[in-house]
């Protein structure tokens, strides 16, 4: 099982008792939780992809140690000016390892629900489309209205017609 989880704005992919390092948490104990997770795979094969996190998942970790990175370093230089200058960062890091990668039950629910609440809106707009048809003149109706009408009946070629030919097409 792994999942990929945002941490400090950054995406790792993370699985059970891993070890990481990441930008610095503050956390008032050693443990850490993260719910901004955006895919969990289970041991099955499953794949739960979020929109734009997996509803109901977490991830729990403890801080191991706060280090420091490798330095980075940063030279400016302008030719022919004696100018140059040499910086140098060590960013601070937090090494966590990674406990348990949790999810709920209720997100394959929430999913079905929302797939179900989906066609109903499309059914209506089909109705009320018919009805329109019915009681619109195709006259009075737009290019891009009479293209609608012609790709909801199944109709092929209507993206090259001029409106007279999708009107004669469509009556």
């Amino acid at each position: 099982m792994y999942a990929i989880v945002e941490i400090g704005g950054h995406q790792y992919k993370v699985a059970e008792n891993d070890v990481l390092f990441v930008d610095k948490q503050n956390a008032d104990g050693k443990k850490l939780t993260f719910d901004k997770v955006l895919l969990i795979k289970d041991d099955n094969g499953n794949v739960n992809i979020g929109t734009p996190v997996v509803e109901g998942a977490e991830i729990s970790a403890t801080i191991l140690d706060t280090v420091k990175a490798d330095k980075v370093l940063v030279f400016k230089k302008k030719r022919r000016k004696g100018y140059q200058k040499l910086n140098g960062h060590r960013q601070v890091m937090s090494q966590i390892q990674i406990e348990s990668i949790s999810t709920s039950g209720s997100t394959s629910k929430k999913k079905a629900a929302k797939k179900d609440d989906a066609p109903a809106p499309k059914a209506e707009a089909k109705a009320s489309a018919s009805k329109k048809e019915e009681s619109a003149d195709l006259d009075s109706m737009t290019v891009a209205e009479l293209k609608d009408l012609a790709k909801e009946k199944g109709l092929t070629g209507y993206s090259s017609m001029r409106k007279a030919e999708l009107i004669e097409a469509l009556s």
